[in-house]
């Protein structure tokens, strides 16, 4: 009886250790899987990072006049439109954005709905809130600003305020020195806001602000509304400095490339909204946006917007 019982517990021992053995193996596999599919993970992961690597120094720019917010103007009112100007904006999602005419409560509201960005930039009118902005929209987890002012056009450009060119407007340029953290590189963006009425204004405007940018040893792009096309004298100064026109660069002139639209999507005109590079980029890409809801343009100006890359 004994010996029975021993063989029956020498029966069951040898299945517990089939079973152990199976068990052993069957986990050798899983893991070997698991292996694979971490390997294959691993592989894609260095694909899309080599990927993101090679569009490293590809920058997306938009310069846009979004029009006053305290302007009365009826249906195209600043809050029946904000919306309007925030998706057109989300829409080329840039990692650098000009805006001009951009009042403290309209900044507000596109840090608000937009917060992955950050700004620099002060009013006009006292260096700090009060008046239009010409500022300069980056994106925060990209960029990192080393430094950044504001001038104002005139014979005493950093005095708050001050005019004295023939512009019944003060106008205004700010600068940011920015560094790309995704590239190492650093460059500068100028955007700025000319005078509408005086030329003899935009014209020392252009003079004045080619001198600082060619005080410059490191790449520029120069965005903002100058209030005049491409034949007009302050237009050309620019183009005589190491500037080019990132739109120019890719398209022949055109009769309906107007950037001044009234709020009903007019096109002709003179393209008075501008990116300007240095020759240390590659323009990949310009397009006016002529984005309208239903019928409705976000602002009195279209967008210009540039894809850039750094020259190596």
């Amino acid at each position: 009886m004994i010996d029975i019982f021993k063989l029956q517990i020498s029966k069951e021992i040898f299945k517990a250790n089939n079973m152990i053995k199976k068990f052993v193996q069957s986990a050798a596999i899983f893991s070997i899987n698991i292996l694979f599919v971490a390997l294959l993970l691993n592989s894609s992961i260095a694909t899309i990072s080599y990927s993101q690597q090679n569009n490293n120094d590809e920058l997306k720019v938009m310069t846009f006049n979004i029009r006053y917010g305290t302007a009365n103007d009826g249906e195209n009112s600043w809050e029946y439109r904000k919306n309007n100007v925030v998706g057109t904006i989300k829409n080329f999602n840039p990692d650098l954005l000009g805006l001009q005419e951009a009042l403290q409560l309209q900044i507000a509201e596109i840090l608000k709905q937009m917060p992955n960005y950050s700004y620099a930039g002060v009013g006009r009118d006292d260096g700090k809130s009060a008046g239009e902005h010409s500022c300069i929209f980056y994106l925060k987890n990209r960029f990192d600003v080393d430094s950044s002012g504001t001038f104002w056009f005139s014979e005493t450009p950093n005095i708050v305020a001050s005019k004295n060119w023939g512009n019944n407007i003060t106008r205004i340029c700010t600068w940011c020195l920015l560094r790309d953290k995704l590239s190492g590189k650093s460059f500068y963006m100028f955007n700025v806001h000319l005078d509408h009425e005086s030329q003899p204004s935009r014209e020392k405007s252009a003079e004045f602000l080619v001198r600082k940018i060619n005080q410059k040893s490191l790449p520029v792009i120069l965005t903002g509304d100058f209030n005049c096309g491409d034949d007009n004298a302050a237009i050309k100064t620019i183009l005589k400095s190491r500037l080019i026109d990132s739109f120019r660069k890719l398209h022949v002139k055109d009769l309906n490339e107007g950037t001044f639209n009234s709020f009903k999507g007019e096109t002709n005109g003179d393209k008075i909204d501008f990116i300007f590079v240095t020759k240390d980029f590659k323009v990949n890409k310009s397009e006016i946006v002529r984005t309208n809801y239903n019928g409705k343009y976000p602002s009195d100006h279209f967008p210009v917007i540039a894809i850039l890359k750094f020259v190596k």
